[in-house]
């Protein structure tokens, strides 16, 4: 472990020792937390074989979620692949705020990994749920984690442009859309640039395209009294809060992470 922390340190990432103990316990197939267990014995050379994969993958900057296969969110491990992007933890905000009213049918737009939409099913277990995903890819990931989480019975997960082969009417619409522009993908770390699907980064423009989409049309599915919830970059509440304003929603809110970052918008309409 300490020669992999070092290689890894000297690859720039940012975290070597904690990548090297997870890849270890990933390598010899046992949870994290029994690394210790295993230190003072000789690994087997299949598990030392693993090991030196990869590392040598994560010194390339392949993220450790891609090698494991999943990563954890709201309590949960959802099955990933470059094909979507990670979940993160500060989209955990985004689910408390969902989840402090009540909802019965719920739109996810963009739903990637599925780990907004699943988590959501899974915590209100009365709920439907619609998630939607320009990728094929990203539609298959989520359909997967839905049968994971045994919630595929109230997921409908669907290939649309927005809200292009959306029906019907949600109490709530929540989305993580693209929001970075365009000049701000070239400062982002090498395992998010090379390794995430750009589409679920970028909107090739000024990162404010798909508020702009999802107001001009979010307020027709939307049941009286509903809630719209997107997540925004730090830097995006005035431009977000006024979009949705345009569009005639009230009751803006700015809800900002554990590190004080405005992150996400509340939105309702009348």
């Amino acid at each position: 472990m300490a020669s992999a922390a070092a290689r890894l340190r000297a690859a720039g990432v940012a975290d070597p020792a904690r990548d090297a103990r997870v890849l270890l316990a990933h390598a010899a197939r046992i949870e994290a937390s029994r690394v210790t267990l295993i230190a003072p014995e000789a690994l087997a050379e299949e598990v030392e074989d693993r090991y030196e994969q990869l590392i040598a993958l994560r010194a390339v900057r392949v993220p450790v979620s891609h090698l494991l296969g999943e990563r954890e969110f709201y309590g949960r491990r959802f099955k990933v692949s470059r094909e979507v992007l990670d979940p993160r933890p500060e989209t955990e905000i985004l689910i408390e705020a969902a989840l402090a009213e009540p909802f019965d049918r719920v739109l996810d737009l963009g739903v990637g990994s599925g780990c907004i939409l699943v988590t959501l099913l899974a915590e209100n277990t009365g709920a439907q749920g619609v998630g939607v995903d320009l990728s094929e890819s990203a539609c298959l990931q989520a359909s997967a984690n839905a049968v994971l989480h045994r919630v595929q019975d109230r997921a409908l997960i669907i290939q649309s442009d927005w809200f292009g082969a959306v029906d019907g009417c949600f109490d709530l619409i929540v989305s993580n859309p693209p929001y970075i522009a365009q000049h701000e993908m070239a400062g982002l770390s090498e395992e998010v640039r090379r390794h995430e699907p750009e589409m679920a980064l970028t909107d090739y423009g000024d990162g404010l395209g798909a508020y702009r989409r999802i107001a001009t049309a979010a307020r027709t599915h939307l049941a009286p009294k509903g809630r719209l919830l997107v997540e925004i970059g730090p830097t995006q509440a005035r431009d977000v809060t006024a979009i949705l304003a345009a569009q005639g929603f009230d009751d803006l809110r700015v809800i900002p992470d554990l590190d004080g970052r405005d992150r996400v918008v509340c939105a309702d309409i009348s």
